[in-house]
Order: C-alpha cells, then structure tokens, then sequence
C-alpha cells in the first residue's frame, strides 16, 4: 500500500483526536483568473462547441449563506473547494483561434494563453506525433484550495476530483457525440514548468478528443508563461508535494482500447449535467431493480485510457425493489444482511447519505499506479452521479469514511478510495 494513503486513513479515533479547525481568513479562492492583457473568449452557449465546453465544468447555480456566495458547478467537488483546473489546446475547431486555453470558471470565457501553428503543439507531451484536430485537455490541480480544509488528505480529494472533472469530458461529449480517451502518461514535469506553476498548481491528467490529421507532423511547442495565482493564500504542504511527486510517473500501464457504449438520449443527458446536484441526505426512498440496472451497466462500461488500472466496485443494497439485502461486488452476490446502518457508520458515521440512501457504493484497489487508479475512482464516481440523475435518482460522493472498518467490512486489504450514495 502506498505510503501516503496509510498514512492518511481515517479511523473512528484518528477523526476524535484531530479535529479539523479551519483558518477562515486564509481560505483560498476557487478561482484561477488570468489579467486581462490575455485575450478572453465569452462563451455563447448557443453555439455547439462553446456549449460543450460550458458542460464540462460551468456554474450552474448560485447559493447564499451568512458567510458569503457559492456558485455551483456542473462538476461536483468534495466541500466545494473545487482544486483543479482546465487546460486545453484547440485546433482545427470551427470558430476557434488554434491555440492553448484557460477555462475561467468565473466568468465562463476561456482564456487564449499560446497560439499554436500546424507544425507545433503540445501533442508531442501526450506522445503523439501527428496533429491532433480537435481538443486535448489538461486536469490541474491547485492543491491548496482542498488542504486548507482536508490536510494531509487533500491529495485524494485533488485526484478524485480531477476524475469528475475528465468524467464530465467524456459526458460533455456524448452531446457531440465523440468518445474521450483519458492519457495519465502526459509530460507533467515539462508541462508544468512551461505554464508557470512554480510548485504550487500541477497537472494530474489529460484527455483526447482528437483525430489524427494525417501526414502533418508536429513538434513540441515551447513556451514560458508568467505564474498566476491561482489561490489567494497558500500554504506549503511537504507531505501531498512529496506524494504528488512519488507518483507523477507512471509504469507498467496497461491501455484500454475498448469504448464505452451509454445509451443516453442527448436532450435528457445535456438536462441532466446541467441540473447535477449532491444530495444532502435520502429519505429512505426505494429505486427499482431497472434502474439499478441500468445505472450499474454505465459505471462498469470500459474507460479508454492509456493506464487502466483495476478498481473493484462494492454495492450495499439497502432498498432496491425485488433484490435481496446485502453485499455485493461488481455485480456478484457476496453475503446476505440488512447492512444499511453499517453502511452509515462507515461513511464517518453520515448515516442520513449510506444508510438511509437505496445502495451505498465502495471502491477499492490494490493497483500501483496511485494517481491513475485515484481518479479512475473520480471517473466511476462522475458516471454513477450522472447515470442516476438521468433516472431521477440523487447521489452524493462520501470522501470520508473509516478506511481498515471498510476493508474488514468488505473483507480485502486493498487502498479504499471512495464511497458513495444513491436514493431518494
């Protein structure tokens, strides 16, 4: 098991004894905006492309509170701190200038950061040789933003919710419809030097959505932009950069080359993303064998990426019609129970989410490639929240739980990586 994960696993004590004291004034920003000596494109959300990109990651709603506004996003983010990023360079796209871009969440414009010419581009940092048309995207995380809140443990959440935000690629581009194949083996040393991050923000993850544009060769695009903060505050955290650093370079990958096949009507599914909330709390509300079916079909569908590493779904079933109570793993029946309460004590004891929810979700893996298997565990999370909204079921994504309590529960030894709810 690596290292950090151990270290950072929560138990029943470990939340007691360290409680969690937030620094209110030096919470950071959730916004990374650029000057505005770079030139900003508005989206206009009837145009195609621009309303794809608004359906990655755009605002969807607004919330007031004692302590200020919250903007919520078609991406869901643990605490809604929301620490990454997206990046993306765009060529051969009707009606946009080639080049590499910013997604300024704030103002839904993206941002023009390096034009690019036919024969350069940072195609060369995800290992391709030829041109790519269309858009290949870049997941950043700004780590500070979570470990103000979460600590040490601000390194799963970063990873886990940069897996929502490549989930909500590939959703965004079922609209078109293209497929989105994910590239964890990009140049993230290179990269992050070239966009100026200086230790504080890196890159997690890319995504294609891109064809090849045959005989057209390109080289690597150099550049060196300015640092932006991205932040506010910030506070140095030697443990998660020590983390981030261990695991930036993937070996012995394994590619999935086989796609994924949803069955999403494209007007629901573009009505769902934009509608994504978390659920606070279930009231106990029952879901049909059907739509549990249905919702387990989409998060087992293959993931195209270049390291597909193995992450193992376990299913508490408390209310679904016409199944019987219990465990299950990837749709295999382990032990009979009524384990809804379990479930709850699990979940850092949030019982109105795992208990009172139809089905609560754990995901495992023994996998070595830390940062690919984390946020193939956001990417399952992001298609269990989208699949069941688009049956009208609510979810919610539990970070916290009881690490060894889950393992000894679902009887494995492996890393726990995330927990999750449905119902109504």
């Amino acid at each position: 098991m690596f290292w950090y994960h151990a270290m950072t696993k929560h138990s029943y004590n470990s939340v007691r004894m360290n409680p969690n004291r937030l620094s209110w004034e030096d919470q950071p920003s959730t916004y990374k905006n650029y000057p505005e000596a770079y030139q900003k494109f508005k989206l206009n959300l009837e145009e195609q492309e621009d309303n794809f990109l608004y359906h990655i990651a755009g605002l969807t709603a607004k919330k007031s509170y004692p302590s200020g506004e919250y903007y919520l996003r078609i991406n869901p983010s643990a605490g809604a701190l929301y620490p990454n990023e997206l990046y993306f360079q765009v060529r051969g796209v009707e009606g946009s200038v080639d080049g590499i871009y910013h997604y300024e969440v704030s103002s839904s414009s993206v941002t023009l950061l390096q034009e690019i010419s036919e024969e350069e581009g940072i195609e060369p940092y995800f290992g391709f040789k030829t041109a790519m048309k269309g858009y290949l995207f870049l997941v950043s995380a700004i780590y500070y933003r979570s470990s103000w809140k979460y600590k040490n443990r601000a390194f799963r959440y970063c990873l886990l919710d940069a897996g929502h935000l490549l989930g909500s690629i590939e959703a965004a581009a079922l609209l078109k419809p293209h497929a989105v194949q994910v590239h964890y083996t990009i140049d993230k040393e290179k990269l992050n030097r070239m966009f100026g991050f200086e230790e504080r923000e890196w890159f997690l993850a890319g995504a294609v959505m891109a064809v090849p544009i045959h005989g057209s060769e390109v080289t690597a695009i150099e550049f060196a932009l300015p640092y932006v903060d991205g932040s506010r505050s910030f506070e140095k955290n030697e443990l998660i950069e020590q983390a981030y650093y261990e695991t930036m370079v993937l070996e012995s990958c394994q590619k999935q080359i086989k796609a994924p096949k949803f069955t999403y009507n494209t007007t629901k599914l573009q009505e769902t993303l934009f509608t994504r909330r978390s659920q606070r709390g279930f009231d106990e509300g029952a879901i049909t064998k059907g739509q549990f079916n249905y919702i387990m079909e989409s998060i087992h569908q293959p993931i195209l990426s270049d390291c597909d590493e193995e992450v193992s779904v376990y299913v508490v079933v408390n209310r679904v019609l016409d199944m019987p109570l219990g465990l299950y793993k990837d749709g295999a029946y382990i032990e009979y129970g009524d384990f809804a309460r379990k479930a709850g004590y699990l979940s850092l004891e949030q019982y109105s989410l795992s208990q009172q929810g139809a089905v609560a979700f754990f995901l495992t893996s023994k996998a070595k490639n830390y940062q690919a298997l984390y946020q193939k565990a956001g990417i399952i999370g992001q298609r269990l929240y989208v699949a069941a909204q688009y049956m009208q079921i609510g979810c919610s994504g539990i970070g916290a739980y009881y690490d060894d309590e889950v393992n000894e529960f679902v009887g494995n030894d492996e890393m726990v990586l995330y927990a999750l709810a449905i119902g109504k």
